[in-house]
């Protein structure tokens, strides 16, 4: 038998009416409980149902190692040994990586490298997910930017751990690969004032011996320029021997002139002309020795002038060597000492998305709005408790 329209209509208002006097009922007797948890799950509903956009997620890993240190893994005693001889180094260079991807010069970088801002206005990024301003401010840029990219350091590995989400996947793994670059740009820098640190000084040693070389090389050539003596110390081993000689064969003259004295006539030629040869032998033989000793352009001093150059001489040429092997040693610790990055994972291009999570997050909003309710329903029904 078919139903006609008025028995149709009929039918629907009893059901529309009973469903109206339902849904007052409910309201007057869980309206909190509809307020607090059942209007804002509604509404996450909707919006992940027909509002949120896809954000895609690109990861890379990479360590932070230096030359002098095992990248491999270490097991047993040679990874304790490890932890504690060498892990301090790379581990305050890794954190120091992780902190500066997390910084504001990074987000300038990539702000003038990658235009982040409009990679966090695409068009296909909804309301809620989107950045807002066209033009925030660096400490409003760098909240969203942190709240998008995860740089995590594992100090067990050594591993940090780079998580990017964008609204494209071209745009996710251009700032992770932007990422790892900057990463390893920084690790270059900190090289590089570490080596003109460690060697800066040894070269400015090295210069000054150098300088100090040339400067007592410059004095000994004007020493010999003025003296007109090459060498004098072999200038006066000569005139010592020549004084020797002279002095020899004086005493020689002069025991023939003494034992003549009392055989030969002092009117004898013979007589004469010995003593004559000792006269004239102890003249030359005390202007020898005056010119030695005696007056300040004396031999003996100007030896010890020169004598004096070449003790500095000598000092400063040991003194380039020790700054010459400083150098080559600073030089070799530096190169050691030398950081660089190893990528472990490299960049992947997305290609689903992987945010948002919807039943995650509403199931977990859900817990917590039920406990809010919960909570609040306890202390009321205490309040009232108490009241009566």
């Amino acid at each position: 038998m078919e139903t006609t329209d008025e028995e149709f209509h009929n039918h629907f208002e009893k059901h529309y009416s009973a469903l109206i006097e339902f849904l007052k009922i409910s309201w007057q007797k869980r309206r909190n409980f509809i307020i607090i948890v059942i209007f804002p799950l509604l509404f996450l509903s909707f919006y992940f149902a027909f509002m949120a956009s896809d954000q895609y997620e690109s990861e890379a890993h990479f360590v932070v190692r230096s030359d002098g240190q095992n990248a491999m893994p270490a097991t047993g005693l040679t990874q304790m040994m490890g932890a504690l001889g060498s892990s301090g180094g790379s581990q305050t260079e890794g954190v120091s990586v992780n902190d500066y991807l997390q910084s504001h010069d990074v987000v300038a970088k990539l702000q003038s490298q990658l235009n982040l801002v409009a990679m966090f206005r695409r068009p296909e990024a909804d309301i809620f997910s989107r950045l807002w301003f066209p033009a925030p401010t660096p400490e409003m840029l760098l909240k969203y930017y942190l709240k998008h990219v995860k740089v995590k350091y594992e100090t067990e590995t050594g591993i940090t751990n780079i998580n990017v989400r964008a609204f494209r996947p071209k745009d996710a793994y251009l700032l992770a690969e932007t990422l790892l670059k900057l990463g390893e740009k920084r690790v270059n820098d900190m090289n590089k004032r570490r080596y003109d640190s460690a060697v800066g000084i040894a070269k400015t040693q090295l210069e000054q011996a150098e300088d100090k070389i040339a400067e007592i090389q410059l004095a000994i050539t004007h020493f010999r320029r003025g003296d007109q003596d090459l060498d004098p110390r072999i200038t006066g081993e000569t005139q010592i021997k020549l004084v020797s000689q002279l002095t020899a064969q004086l005493e020689q003259a002069r025991a023939q002139f003494d034992s003549m004295k009392e055989t030969i006539s002092p009117e004898s030629p013979q007589y004469i002309a010995l003593k004559r040869q000792v006269v004239s032998l102890e003249a030359v033989v005390n202007k020898q020795r005056n010119l030695m000793t005696s007056g300040h352009a004396s031999m003996v001093t100007g030896l010890g002038s020169y004598e004096e150059l070449r003790i500095r001489q000598e000092f400063a040429a040991k003194r380039y060597e020790s700054a010459a092997a400083s150098l080559v040693k600073a030089s070799e610790t530096a190169m050691r000492q030398k950081l660089f990055i190893i990528r472990v994972v490299e960049p992947n291009m997305p290609v689903k998305s992987t945010y948002p999570k919807p039943i995650v997050t509403i199931a977990g909003t859900a817990l917590v709005l039920m406990l809010i309710y919960a909570i609040g329903w306890l202390i009321i029904a205490g309040t009232r408790e108490h009241a009566a």
